[in-house]
């Protein structure tokens, strides 16, 4: 299920126990009930950012944990699905700092294929339970995604929003890449938040290193905009 892209750099976390240990606790989980997001969409976010085309890894925390909500890319959800409030904070961030327009849609593909990497750092989730898979694994494995990225010559925007997405700075060497710190847009710091502008420093940095710009404009997908969902408050 690891996206061939991401397999040289990847494949020997597969091979190791806790990984193998980590596979038959989700299974297992499976077995009792719901766990989101589907077993063939927790690599979502590898595969819509090839590894070579990173230019920008956003940190979350965990899948969101409603049915048809989370796809395996941190912040977005399916279409069709109300937008949660923290994506909705950041929409509004993006309104103020670039003068896009709120989308009536939660759905972030469009950022994953020009190479923004939306990475969780814990990929699976118990339906109803916010962080029932903390601690199993899961970690480990993305803490070598984040390795992977900042070992590559090639430099990358790291954002870094929260104080538990703030912990993994030093997997990062900050001489060769950015990074892009904040309070997390969840409503409990979203007044942190806002003003921050993360947009304008991401696109500085990305300029900076080289690269193409990320058009941050999520098309609409035709319907009204959606009332907020309610999740977990993260900080």
């Amino acid at each position: 299920m690891l996206p061939e892209s991401w397999q040289g750099v990847l494949g020997e976390e597969l091979d190791k126990p806790y990984f193998k240990e980590l596979t038959e606790f989700v299974e297992q989980e499976r077995a009792r009930g719901p766990v989101y997001p589907p077993r063939e969409e927790v690599f979502a976010a590898l595969a819509a950012t090839p590894f070579p085309r990173v230019k920008v890894l956003v940190l979350g925390q965990d899948p969101y944990h409603g049915e048809g909500q989370g796809h395996g890319l941190c912040f977005s959800v399916r279409p069709g699905v109300r937008v949660p409030p923290s994506l909705r904070n950041v929409y509004k961030e993006m309104h103020a700092e670039l003068g896009h327009p709120i989308p009536d849609n939660g759905y972030l593909m469009p950022w994953a294929e020009q190479g923004v990497l939306l990475l969780n750092a814990v990929l699976t989730v118990r339906a109803g339970e916010p962080n029932s898979h903390k601690g199993k694994g899961w970690e480990k494995f993305t803490d070598a995604v984040i390795r992977a990225v900042a070992a590559r010559p090639d430099p990358a925007v790291f954002v870094l929003w929260g104080s538990y997405a703030r912990k993994k700075l030093r997997l990062i060497d900050t001489e060769r890449h950015a990074v892009v710190e904040g309070p997390h847009p969840s409503p409990l710091s979203a007044v942190k938040f806002a003003g921050t502008r993360p947009f304008t420093r991401i696109d500085e940095a990305v300029a900076a290193q080289g690269h193409s710009p990320i058009d941050w404009r999520v098309p609409d997908l035709g319907g009204r905009s959606q009332p907020v969902a309610k999740e977990p408050s993260k900080v």
